[in-house]
């Protein structure tokens, strides 16, 4: 569902407070007095488009312009009730960004991730299926571990890179007692994640602070909050080469920094690695969604820095049977730093 858009669609908060100019039909549309016919009729026009996944791109702008989140989820009435003429040009204007490759989530405004509506503006990135998976992971070993808490009784968790918040707020939402210490370089990324946290009423628990891990002693901007329990992070990890060959929907609306890792798709990776010992507490974890041709360089990568003392622990499959997720985990306590109850894994095992 929507998977090849999920790979490059991308937009932010969607098309708010749109004026309705004269779009010219591609059909007599006042004719169409159903959803079924409307649906149709933009599948239709976006096919002969080659715009991905027509269908479902036209079913999601007409229930939103219909007030439901899918086309599955009408209520039954609206099935056979004529739509208004307003209901129609609506639905005509977001159509005609969609012709524009511009991503549903961009379009509708707002996207369920784990559960959760987030609003979702360009050019912050779109949080994609992989990443439920990377959140799902997180909550099984937090869970699995009941012993990884702190004075308040839950983890204490840094996001790397936390663009619209979707990790960072799912996981505060299945982990009550948890709190989030959620960073991003981009101004847009950090307004639009603390715009979520109060939607979802869960700014109490997050700290959404401006940073790049990349300038030298970043990590000291962290330090007032204590060692953490865990880092997660889905950063930037597109090789640079790969970049051209990105979809329309990713090129044209989504922010660049937020998917070019450089010539490996590792420069922001090994940034965060080289924080993390910093920062983590005694066997802290590190959780990353990463390119299939990853675990490889990474394991490489730590390797050649046994000053960190850190292990690729596990590799996780995603759903389609790609190596994407790790687990790293500190390997040796650190002087200064209160030791957890994450227990010291084996070394690298490839998982699901």
């Amino acid at each position: 569902m929507l998977r090849a858009l999920l790979s490059g669609l991308g937009w932010r908060g969607g098309i708010w407070g749109c004026t309705f100019t004269s779009w010219r039909p591609h059909l007599p549309l006042a004719r169409l007095l159903n959803v079924t016919e409307l649906v149709n009729h933009w599948t239709a026009v976006f096919e002969k488009r080659g715009i991905p996944e027509a269908r479902e791109s036209s079913e999601y702008i007409v229930a939103h312009v219909l007030g439901a989140k899918t086309f599955q989820s009408l209520r039954p009435e609206l099935w056979t009730q004529p739509l208004t003429p307003w209901q129609l040009q609506y639905i005509q204007e977001l159509s005609s960004y969609r012709l524009q490759r511009m991503p549903v989530q961009y379009i509708l405004g707002e996207w369920d991730f784990q559960g959760l509506s987030l609003k979702m503006v360009p050019p912050v990135f779109i949080p994609r299926w992989e990443t439920e998976e990377l959140v799902e992971w997180v909550l099984e070993e937090v869970t699995q571990r009941s012993r990884v808490v702190r004075a308040q009784g839950g983890p204490l968790i840094l996001e790397v890179g936390c663009g619209s918040g979707a990790i960072s707020l799912s996981l505060l939402s299945k982990l009550p007692q948890s709190q989030v210490i959620a960073v991003d370089k981009g101004e847009a990324a950090i307004c639009l994640a603390n715009e979520n946290a109060h939607r979802l009423q869960l700014q109490d628990r997050i700290r959404i602070i401006p940073l790049d891990v990349t300038l030298e002693d970043s990590w000291a901007h962290l330090l007032p909050w204590g060692p953490v329990d865990l880092i997660v992070s889905n950063p930037p990890y597109v090789f640079h080469r790969d970049m051209e060959q990105l979809a329309p929907e990713i090129l044209s609306y989504e922010d660049p920094v937020a998917l070019d890792g450089g010539e490996e798709g590792m420069d922001i990776i090994s940034h965060i690695l080289a924080l993390a010992p910093r920062l983590l507490k005694d066997s802290g974890s590190i959780f990353l969604e990463v390119d299939p041709r990853h675990p490889e360089l990474v394991g490489s990568w730590l390797q050649s820095r046994p000053d960190l003392f850190l292990n690729l622990v596990t590799v996780r499959r995603d759903f389609c049977g790609r190596p994407r997720f790790l687990h790293i985990q500190r390997s040796r306590p650190q002087r200064g730093c209160p030791a957890d109850a994450w227990p010291v894994l084996q070394p690298a095992r490839v998982a699901g």
